[in-house]
């Protein structure tokens, strides 16, 4: 039986997990290729969605029920973590649906005062996760309690607020600096992605610790959905970041 504990918002509960016999345990090489089948799902329904923007096809209403279907999907993976394996490609697919479709829109809405911003915020996001993982593979970065703890707090904070300015909005009120590129709406869109990339080390090190406690195969399907969740959210971070600074040229 083992217990783990992530700054993810997908990973971090401490949670029993029992080991089927049979199976075999989590190895990070069995993560890391898991990860990488979950990426060409997300690849090839993104690819859809994007190409059926440019088609002409209203995709808003795919976003939408895509994002709504993944947030279900992610609810039933965290709490039923014996099921990631059938629902995490599930998981992926849902979000190349609205990755395709949301990059589709940037890419078109910027096209002209920031052409080529979805490579740009796509190959940060990746030096984010490679510098992530140096840092913390050489120890530069280490993943203790107390750090855990303040990220953890960090990654809740951006989310009640994100919350907060949701209903706001509802009610017709705008918090301005989450989208305007004003000098506070920058300096915010890069704490956030800061925060966002600081998850990744919570994540290696829920993924370490796994393989080290022989926790189930299974496990190793729940710590790629970790990345995934992870790396989405520094994307969409770094696009709007990417948006905001435009916005000023």
């Amino acid at each position: 039986m083992a217990i783990f504990k992530s700054g993810n918002p997908a990973l971090n509960v401490f949670q029993n997990t029992v080991s089927i016999p049979g199976e075999g345990t989590m190895t990070e090489t069995g993560t890391l290729n898991k990860f990488f089948l979950l990426f060409l799902l997300v690849m090839g329904s993104a690819s859809l969605t994007w190409k059926a923007f440019y088609d002409g096809v209203n995709v808003m209403p795919w976003m939408i029920g895509s994002a709504i279907l993944g947030f279900i999907v992610a609810i039933g993976i965290t709490f039923k973590k014996e099921w990631a394996a059938y629902l995490t490609p599930v998981y992926g697919l849902l979000e190349g649906v609205f990755l395709g479709g949301i990059s589709a829109v940037y890419n078109n809405v910027f096209a002209k005062t920031a052409p080529g911003i979805i490579t740009q915020a796509v190959l940060l996001t990746f030096g984010a996760v490679i510098a992530m993982f140096i840092l913390y593979r050489l120890r530069v970065i280490k993943a203790t309690e107390k750090f855990k703890s303040i990220i953890f707090v960090a990654t809740a904070g951006i989310a009640i607020f994100y919350g907060l300015s949701i209903v706001l909005r509802m009610f017709g009120i705008d918090i301005p600096f989450i989208h305007e590129g004003s000098t506070m709406g920058i300096a915010f869109s890069l704490f956030v992605v800061a925060i966002a990339a600081l998850n990744l080390i919570l994540d290696f090190d829920m993924i370490e610790k796994g393989v080290a406690a022989g926790s189930p195969k299974y496990m190793e399907w729940y710590g790629a959905f970790g990345l995934l969740v992870t790396i989405v959210w520094l994307y969409l971070e770094i696009l709007r970041l990417l948006a905001k600074l435009s916005s000023r040229r």
